[in-house]
């Protein structure tokens, strides 16, 4: 899912803030905290965790068919 500008500056805030975002992928939604936008593999990959146990999470963002950010 290629993301539009808005919406990168949108998960860099949430980034930044550390604030929760909802992601949609093969049909599961997350809801994580994105910590970091790294490459890994040639692939753009939110590094998250989860909000409750904080179990680590990668997210592929060309898997992704949405992604959010919780207010």
């Amino acid at each position: 899912m290629p993301l539009t500008v808005a919406q990168y500056d949108a998960l860099e805030r949430a980034i930044l803030d550390g604030t929760r975002i909802a992601v949609l992928r093969r049909g599961t939604e997350f809801i994580v905290i994105a910590e970091r936008l790294v490459l890994r593999e040639g692939r753009e990959t939110i590094v998250a965790r989860h909000p409750t146990t904080g179990a680590p999470l990668e997210l592929r963002l060309d898997d992704c068919e949405r992604i959010e950010v919780i207010r």
